[in-house]
C-alpha cells in the first residue's frame, strides 16, 4: 500500500497541474496491484472528487468559468454517467476499455499539449446539439470506466478552439467533479461492499496531498504545457503497462 500510494500521490500531482483528477491512472494502477476489481471505480472517483474540488474552486475564484459552454456538456453527461457507473461488465472487458481509454487519452495529451500555452485565439460557438451529443458519449464512458471525462473533453474544446486555456481547465475540472459524483450515485445501485473504503484511506490521503502540490506547481514553478506533457507520458507508460499485462501475460 505504500509504495502504491506513492504512485496515487505522484499521478495526483501531475493532473491536477493541468485541471485533471487522474481517475483513469489510478483505475491501471488499482488494475496492476491486483486490488479487488469491485471496487476500482469507487476508489478512483472519489480520488477524482477529491483532486479537482481544489482545482475547481482555485480556478472558479479566478473568475475563469464559462457556464454557457460547460453547461450543454453536463447536460448530456450527468444522466448517461450515472447509468454507466451502474453497468456491470466483467473483468476482461473492462481492462480492455481502460487501455483503450488510457492509450487514446495520453495520445490527445501529448498531441495537444501546444494548446496548454496558446491564450491568444479566435474562440469559435458550439452548437448546444453538439456539446449535448459530446458530453453523453463522454459521460457514459465516463460511469463505466470509473472515470471523470475531463482527460477527454479538454482535448476536445482545444480542438475545436472553445475557449481560452484557463477555462477549458475550469470546465474540465468541473466537468470532471460533477461526472464523478453521478458515476458514484450510479455505483451506489450495485452490490459495491463501500464499507471496504476506509481500507484505503492512504490513497485518498495521498491525493489530497498531491492535489495540493500539483496546484501549487501549475501556479508558481511549471507551465502548463511542460505539466500536460508529463502527463501524457504518464498515461501512455501506464496504457503500455496495461496492454502488455492483457495481451502478453
Amino acid at each position: 500500500m505504500i509504495i502504491l500510494s506513492i504512485l496515487f500521490f505522484i499521478t495526483a500531482i501531475l493532473y491536477s497541474s493541468v485541471g485533471f483528477g487522474g481517475g483513469s491512472t489510478y483505475l491501471a494502477l488499482l488494475l496492476i496491484w491486483g486490488i479487488p476489481y469491485y471496487i476500482f471505480p469507487v476508489i478512483a472517483l472519489l480520488c477524482n472528487i477529491i483532486v479537482v474540488s481544489g482545482n475547481s474552486f482555485n480556478y472558479i475564484r479566478a473568475g475563469n468559468l464559462n457556464l454557457k459552454l460547460l453547461i450543454p456538456f453536463l447536460v448530456g453527461s450527468i444522466p448517461f454517467a450515472f447509468f454507466g457507473g451502474s453497468l456491470k461488465i466483467n473483468k476482461e472487458v473492462f481492462e480492455i476499455f481502460l487501455f483503450i481509454v488510457l492509450s487514446i487519452a495520453g495520445i490527445l495529451l501529448l498531441v495537444k499539449n501546444k494548446s496548454y500555452d496558446s491564450d491568444d485565439l479566435v474562440v469559435n460557438k458550439i452548437k448546444f446539439i453538439y456539446s449535448l451529443l459530446i458530453g453523453s458519449i463522454l459521460g457514459f464512458v465516463s460511469g463505466v470506466v470509473g472515470i471523470g471525462g475531463g482527460i477527454f473533453l479538454s482535448p476536445i474544446l482545444f480542438l475545436l478552439k472553445a475557449e481560452k486555456p484557463k477555462i477549458i481547465a475550469t470546465c474540465a475540472s468541473l466537468f470532471i467533479l460533477i461526472n464523478s459524483v453521478s458515476g458514484i450515485l450510479g455505483q451506489l445501485t450495485k452490490d459495491n461492499t463501500f464499507n471496504e473504503l476506509i481500507n484505503y484511506w492512504p490513497l485518498f490521503l495521498s491525493v489530497l496531498l498531491g492535489g495540493f502540490v500539483g496546484n501549487y506547481l501549475n501556479l508558481k514553478i511549471f507551465s502548463n504545457r511542460t505539466l500536460t506533457i508529463m502527463t501524457s507520458l504518464l498515461v501512455i507508460f501506464v496504457s503500455l503497462r496495461m496492454g502488455i499485462r492483457i495481451f502478453f501475460d
